[in-house]
């Protein structure tokens, strides 16, 4: 057995009685022990299926555990898990599906409609999927196997362009878990929620795999409900958990929110997106400690950490750089930004993912001298600490003026009628780009443009004001719960000149 590979294995050996996934839909509970034979069950179905090193394993599946089925038999045979967006079109699948070419898919029966077209594919939710277990004949890890041989391909979520298949490593997955744990300081006591889809970095790589790593549990569930959310925090005990900023607001709204004293949890996180500072406010009334990560499919996703009680102080920011990575500025000018000075996020570590598939010119793009181009836009203050100002490509030039999204939204956020805020740059034959918000207000709220705009002068300046606002019941969002800025741009552009 690779021992230092099949990480898995180990933990089954190490802490076989231990609860490691909870199913929150219908509290199935799996220990360590079950983990390590159903993936010696299933790495045996893919051999017998002829699946072998470097081939694509793809699954269509909600949240479940199926998810460990394949990717830690995946794992010992070293076949490449490749875990499918079932919330993209069936058009967006097939062109997955055509890029990474997978040899085998695993599907649930909600999605069938969307399955591509694949001679070899198995129905997770069936008798025949169980069926598999029933045989516990145990696999020895491929002896061939390295640190540096692909584990998963994840692709993006396109919002910025063509979804690419990110390609990480045995290595790059096992430093993003320890740099997570040791800088996190995670223990085998942690219990956390995973509503994040599993098929996206921050469901699977955030803390997920970090924790089982260290032996403790995990609480996964479907589709997100506030008040149930709650739930079952309370009931199993949760100590860290992350979600993205939509999912924290609409959980700040419920009435079960106001009467939770989360005694058990330990730390919320936040990311996804820049977190509204709203919503700190709210965790601050409660007294329950919350902050703000970064990350990226391509980067681990974990790259910074912050003392819970400081986040509270320097509200919006991600902390410094975490144990075993490191992280720079580079302005336009291609030198290193000074402190306050804004300009493009550089991150470096054995986390960064290897290259993207099958897109070379990408990978170029993207990774130079091993450092990680991050297209987003950051800056750091005198003690060090980094804050994300927002996209690269997201950046308003208008009139010649620089304006930063985040800024302008974490301003419209103040506003106690304002729910959610987007802000956009949108083309003008004039200005070249004029800044334009799109807002939903609380149920009962009304407020028209001018005050929205005055609100704003308040604290802004005249340029980076919104010339134009667009008041909607609800904003768009992508298949995370992040509002989707490319839907609104493309959507809106021409109604403007």
């Amino acid at each position: 057995m690779r021992w230092d590979l099949d990480w898995v294995e180990k933990r089954s050996q190490l802490t076989p009685d231990k609860v490691a996934i909870i199913d929150g839909e219908n509290n199935s509970r799996y220990t360590y022990k079950d983990l390590g034979n159903r993936a010696h069950s299933f790495a045996n179905f893919l051999l017998n299926k002829g699946i072998k090193k470097g081939d694509r394993v793809a699954l269509l599946c909600p949240n479940d555990i199926c998810y460990f089925d394949f990717l830690f038999a995946c794992m010992k045979i070293g076949a490449i898990f490749v875990p499918i967006n079932w919330r993209l079109s069936k058009a967006e699948i097939q062109a997955i599906q055509e890029d990474c070419k997978p040899n085998f898919i695993g599907y649930h029966s909600r999605f069938k409609h969307l399955l591509p077209s694949i001679n070899d594919t198995i129905k997770v939710d069936s008798e025949q999927y169980d069926l598999i277990f029933s045989i516990n004949t145990p696999v020895e890890t491929d002896s061939s196997l390295t640190e540096s041989d692909p584990l998963t391909i994840i692709y993006t979520g396109g919002t910025t362009g063509k979804s690419k298949g990110v390609v990480l490593t045995h290595s790059n997955i096992k430093w993003n878990a320890i740099n997570t744990i040791v800088s996190w300081n995670l223990t085998e006591s942690d219990v956390t929620l995973t509503y994040l889809p599993l098929f996206h970095t921050g469901g699977l790589n955030a803390l997920t795999l970090p924790i089982l790593i260290m032996g403790g549990s995990v609480l996964i569930a479907r589709d997100f409900d506030p008040e149930h959310t709650i739930q079952l925090i309370e009931k199993e005990k949760c100590t860290i958990l992350l979600m993205v900023p939509t999912m924290y607001h609409l959980i700040t709204l419920t009435e079960s929110f106001k009467r939770a004293k989360f005694e058990s949890m330990r730390t919320f996180l936040s990311g996804g997106a820049p977190c509204p500072l709203t919503i700190y406010e709210a965790f601050m009334k409660k007294g329950v400690a919350f902050k703000e990560g970064y990350g990226l499919t391509e980067a681990g996703p974990n790259n910074f950490y912050i003392d819970p009680k400081l986040a509270m102080k320097k509200k919006g920011s991600i902390g410094m750089p975490m144990m075993f990575n490191k992280a720079k500025i580079l302005k336009q000018d291609g030198t290193e930004a000074k402190m306050n000075e804004v300009g493009e996020l550089l991150l470096y570590g054995n986390h960064v993912f290897d290259h993207y598939w099958n897109n070379p010119v990408a990978t170029n793009e993207a990774l130079k001298n091993g450092w990680l181009h991050t297209g987003d836009l950051a800056k750091y203050d005198e003690e060090g600490y980094y804050y994300i100002v927002g996209r690269k490509k997201e950046m308003i030039i208008t009139g010649g003026e620089n304006v930063y999204p985040l800024e302008v939204e974490q301003c419209l956020q103040n506003h106690p009628s304002v729910s959610e805020v987007a802000v956009v740059g949108l083309p003008h034959s004039k200005w070249g780009e004029v800044v334009s918000a799109f807002v939903s207000l609380f149920p009962g709220h009304s407020v028209t443009e001018q005050e929205l705009k005055d609100f704003c002068l308040k604290e802004l300046g005249s340029y980076k004001v919104p010339k134009y606002f667009w008041i909607m019941v609800e904003l768009p969002k992508t298949h995370v719960g992040k509002i989707d800025k490319k839907h609104l741009q493309t959507k809106y552009e021409c109604l403007i000149s």
